[in-house]
């Protein structure tokens, strides 16, 4: 894209961007089905005139703002040419990335919008997961490099999701030899022996939605023999009293119903060649009245410790529903406003 000075209007900073779309990618690729994606560009530059013509993408507008768009266009042929497509979600991430950068939010070495969308951690039955906000990737990143990762914030940031996808990526990769997935059954007290039916029925109505992950990144038909071998555990954290867990990817789910002294059996329950993922909502804690979070103390106790990161996400690396992360902050500005 280049970018020239308007000659009508050159006292007042307005300027002119041209980009042509390489012959190679259809403008449907570009513009979204329908001009979807231009739409969203658009509602996010009212400023700005776009206009397209064939291949030929241009904008005039005030100077900083065209920078913006020019940038964006780059970051989206970028993500184009590793043949993923754009989304209108991707393209709003994309927008938001490149104005908190602009507006001197970004951190020094901040990744682009195209490093943060293209990167995969596992592809599974025709799709890919990969992070698709600056937090997410970071959160990614940090379990690569640490050996236990928490990850702390509201629903729908993909605490959970993108821990199981790297569980099962190292998995595959032979870094361990076997995944243990645990969550407090807190519902229950943990005093499962009161509840009819076997030690499955029991438990599963606490474990389902760690089932229902592993079922979107493992073929159905290969998770019970998986689990039938121990190479994947699913299990209440009451049944990690005791164990020394060596070569193994651990996730504990759920994290803010534990109790201080169920937190702290959990992480010396570490053993050798492992990594821990310590995943929860500190705003949504289900313990019974005066029980203490163990997630909300821990971190008091371990930050600065090293090897230990703690990972914090917030509504705007929501990807649910839109109506989500406005949820969450209609929420906290709630909290705040009645000193919660």
């Amino acid at each position: 894209m280049t970018q020239t000075p308007t000659a009508r209007n050159s006292g007042t900073g307005e300027t002119r961007a041209h980009f042509t779309v390489p012959a190679k990618h259809p403008m449907v690729t570009v513009l979204g089905s329908g001009d979807a994606l231009l739409r969203v560009i658009e509602k996010a530059f009212p400023e700005a005139d776009i206009h397209v013509r064939g291949n030929q993408v241009s904008a005039v507008g005030e100077a900083a703002e065209v920078a913006l768009i020019q940038r964006l266009f780059d970051e989206m042929m970028l993500v184009l040419r590793t043949g993923q497509p754009m989304t209108e979600d991707a393209v709003e991430r994309s927008i938001a990335m490149l104005r908190a950068s602009e507006n001197g939010k970004a951190e020094e070495g901040q990744e682009t919008p195209a490093e943060v969308l293209t990167q995969n951690i596992l592809s599974s039955r025709g799709r890919t997961i990969r992070p698709k906000t600056l937090n997410q990737k970071r959160y990614v990143d940090a379990i690569d490099k640490h050996t236990i990762v928490f990850g702390i914030g509201p629903a729908g940031t993909g605490k959970t999701y993108l821990a199981m996808a790297k569980a099962v990526q190292a998995l595959q990769s032979k870094q361990v030899t076997r995944i243990i997935l645990t969550r407090p059954a807190v519902e229950a007290g943990e005093r499962l022996g009161f509840l009819p039916g076997t030690l499955y029925e029991k438990i599963d109505p606490y474990l389902r939605p760690l089932y229902d992950a592993l079922h979107d990144m493992l073929d159905p038909d290969s998770i019970p023999k998986l689990m039938a071998s121990g190479t994947i555990e699913v299990a209440p954290l009451a049944y990690m009293r005791g164990r020394t867990l060596n070569d193994a990817f651990i996730i504990l789910d759920e994290a803010q119903n534990t109790n201080p002294e169920q937190m702290k059996m959990f992480l010396t329950r570490l053993g050798f060649d492992s990594k821990i993922v310590i995943t929860g909502d500190i705003t949504q804690v289900d313990l019974p009245g005066g029980t203490k979070s163990g997630l909300r103390q821990v971190r008091d106790i371990l930050d600065g410790v090293q090897d230990v990161h703690f990972s914090m996400l917030t509504s705007q690396d929501v990807v649910r529903h839109k109506l989500v992360g406005r949820i969450v902050d209609a929420y906290e500005q709630y909290d705040s406003r009645n000193g919660k």
